[in-house]
């Protein structure tokens, strides 16, 4: 599975409405300003988010978004799935050989853990980290 641009800038959108998540809500114009993104593709990933309950719409002048739970609760998976569909690296049958099946569905459940196991807050509270330049090293 190859995670597209709708996967990686919807994740960026998550991020940059976890980062102001109680201050309000937040234009997708300075979201796509700040990273150097197309506005008018943002628009195209937030609806599905919205629809899917994970994001509200605030209307009005200052309007913009907002998200609908903490970033502790909304995960990586949750958003992936949303824009990207289910998690599988590869179609696969139960005509397939045991051994390659095998193999499929542990990759799948890999996957999807670590993205299940990631909260928005881990992921802002990372880039956060490399932004300060904390860097640890380990010999």
């Amino acid at each position: 599975m190859k995670i597209s641009t709708k996967g990686r800038y919807g994740l960026t959108i998550m991020m940059e409405l976890a980062r102001q998540f109680g201050e309000g809500p937040t234009s997708l114009k300075s979201i796509a300003e700040k990273n150097q993104l197309s506005e008018h593709y943002l628009e195209q990933l937030i609806a599905p988010l919205r629809n899917a309950g994970l994001v509200k719409s605030i209307r009005g002048a200052y309007g913009g978004y907002i998200l609908s739970n903490s970033p502790e609760e909304i995960t990586a998976g949750q958003i992936i799935r949303i824009l990207e569909g289910p998690i599988s690296p590869v179609d696969f049958t139960e005509e397939d050989d045991p051994a390659k099946r095998d193999l499929w569905i542990r990759i799948r459940d890999g996957i999807a853990q670590v993205l299940d196991s990631t909260t928005l807050q881990h992921l802002i509270h990372f880039k956060e980290e490399e932004d300060r330049g904390n860097y640890m090293f380990y010999i």
